[in-house]
């Protein structure tokens, strides 16, 4: 190991919190020092969330993909004529309720396309009816640039929607919608999304009034290195201040499908090199975060398992039902058997835990 990286991660699992610059430095690693910087994350994944894995027993609904934006990297939204459009009404939304019951899912997840009729009532109406159809399940749905549009179409402000939300059965945010947190990024590949600053605002806003959120990036398209390390920065900031994050995501970009890789302006998703070192690298770097998850759905299993012994402890959901990354090209997105998650975590020697939205060990 190159002495200088050797000294800096000896500094970081000793408890020295690490500068954008350090961060850097670890996101343009080579060869086998990848591994060591890995190494070094799990140690601190170790003492910081422990050896559990862990999981929620979950599932998504999405209630339409009909969208008035227009993302560079979405090949799951539609426009009025296109074809495969869906928009469930209030009977299919109850069907998929039974589904979870049935299911013993504690946590459905509901976000869609930005519908051209959507109010806040549109969001707090599903909320509503899942709360009152399966009132002991938690519901994690919408994110900052849902909440941003209902305020517009509402005319109300974002904590008011906010506050609707929760009062309809809101338990927990999605901190999606971040992508890159640069807006030089951002209006190459979502121009018509809220900006950096309105993004960090809703959510500081959501976990002023108690709505814990997750945070994610997604990366692997257009963006640097220093993008990312700012993007990183502003989450730390944000959970110095609120400790409203729940968890960190890293959602490597799935391209087959998307205008953005079509029209030449992104390349094809992240290395599995770069997939590594942003689990590992946001977990030195993140020094407030207990847990870090990695994504079955974007990188498949056999990357997320090495992402669990390069800082990554928690395996995400069982999903039963995934729109959005299959939409992009990425493939077996539904559902993953937690017997196949358990097989993961015993071949590394670890437990499977399953838990609740907010890692309370179930």
């Amino acid at each position: 190991m190159d002495r200088i990286l050797g000294t800096l991660l000896d500094d970081v699992k000793g408890g020295h919190r690490l500068n954008p610059k350090e961060a850097l430095a670890l996101f343009k690693t080579r060869g086998r020092a990848v591994w060591d910087v890995a190494a070094a994350a799990d140690e601190v994944r170790e003492e910081r969330a422990g050896n559990a894995v862990t999981y929620v027993r979950n599932q998504n609904i999405n209630v339409t993909n009909l969208c008035v934006n227009a993302c560079g990297f979405c090949g799951y939204s539609k426009k009025p004529g296109d074809e495969g459009i869906y928009f469930h009404d209030r009977a299919a939304i109850k069907k998929k309720i039974a589904q979870a019951r049935e299911r013993k899912v504690t946590e459905i997840c509901t976000v869609s396309g930005l519908h051209p009729d959507f109010t806040l009532e549109s969001y707090t109406g599903v909320y509503r009816l899942i709360h009152e159809s399966a009132p002991g399940i938690h519901i994690h749905a919408s994110n900052p640039m849902e909440v941003a549009y209902a305020a517009k179409k509402s005319r109300m402000s974002t904590v008011d929607v906010l506050e609707a939300m929760k009062e309809a059965g809101l338990n927990s945010m999605c901190g999606t919608a971040a992508e890159i947190l640069v807006d030089s990024v951002r209006d190459v590949i979502c121009r018509q999304k809220i900006p950096t600053k309105e993004w960090v605002r809703i959510i500081t806003e959501a976990h002023g009034l108690g709505i814990p959120t997750t945070a994610t990036i997604m990366y692997g398209h257009c963006e640097t290195d220093e993008h990312r390390v700012k993007h990183l920065a502003i989450l730390r900031d944000i959970q110095d201040e609120t400790n409203g994050f729940t968890e960190f995501v890293p959602l490597s970009f799935i391209h087959m499908n998307t205008p953005l890789y079509k029209a030449g302006k992104a390349r094809a998703g992240a290395t599995g090199r770069e997939d590594l070192l942003m689990v590992a690298v946001g977990r030195l770097f993140l020094d407030n975060f207990r847990n870090v998850q990695v994504s079955w759905v974007k990188e498949g299993i056999k990357l997320a398992q090495l992402g669990l012994i390069a800082g990554a402890n928690d395996l995400g959901g069982t999903m039963f039902e995934e729109s959005i990354s299959k939409g992009a090209g990425a493939q077996n997105t539904d559902y993953l058997d937690p017997a196949e998650m358990e097989r993961v975590a015993k071949d590394l020697g670890r437990t499977l835990r399953r838990r609740t939205t907010l890692y309370k060990l179930l």
